[in-house]
């Protein structure tokens, strides 16, 4: 018996085709759109690092309490003048081989003195205040005190300072400016202890 199909069949059966059809382009619609967002979010992450800020891995202890060697730091880019206190990464020439993460003591037209007995660092005459380092400042180096910096060149000295390679000593010395990366802003790793400017 041969069975007849009406022709509102035809049409339901149409219609319903038509409608996954159309619902499948939705579906891949949709994981486009979601890619094409995704690959612009990479993008502008991209281009934020690569002119605003660079991450930066610490290694060794020069820079305890306040940093520690594993410590991963966000690094903006200079876009106006270092400070002093500022923590900076230079990538001046130096017998490390490596980039160094140390803090700003005096700038250029400051004069430094180091009262080694002490243990007090003083910049134009005035005694900074100094919470974050990890003792008092006690190993002298390779310079006389007091000391001028010259324009264009910064002093950097280590929170933990008797266990810190910095400008005391002739094997980094005097750090000209131009070879400053950048100001460390925030500690991305370990997650939750992300201010690096907390008094310690």
């Amino acid at each position: 018996m041969i069975k007849i199909r009406k022709a509102e069949d035809f049409l339901i059966s149409f219609e319903t085709s038509e409608y996954a059809e159309k619902d499948s382009k939705k579906s891949w619609r949709f994981v486009y759109d979601w890619l094409d967002s995704l690959i612009y979010a990479i993008i502008l992450i991209l281009i934020i690092f690569a002119f605003f800020f660079r991450v930066v891995g610490v290694n060794g202890d020069s820079m305890n309490p306040t940093l520690e060697s594993g410590d991963w730091l966000t690094v903006s880019a200079i876009t106006n003048e270092v400070k002093t206190g500022d923590i900076v990464v230079i990538t001046q020439p130096n017998s490390l081989n490596e980039p160094l993460i140390k803090r700003v003591i005096a700038k250029g037209g400051d004069t430094i003195n180091i009262d080694f007995i002490e243990g007090v660092v003083t910049v134009n005459g005035i005694t900074l205040y100094e919470p974050y380092i990890a003792e008092a400042t006690e190993v002298m180096g390779d310079f006389v005190y007091p000391l001028e910096i010259p324009e264009g060149y910064i002093f950097v000295m280590g929170d933990n300072r008797n266990e810190s390679l910095d400008s005391r000593f002739r094997t980094i010395g005097l750090i000209d400016e131009r070879y400053v990366l950048g100001i460390a802003n925030a500690r991305i790793f370990p997650f939750g202890d992300w201010n690096i400017n907390d008094e310690k």
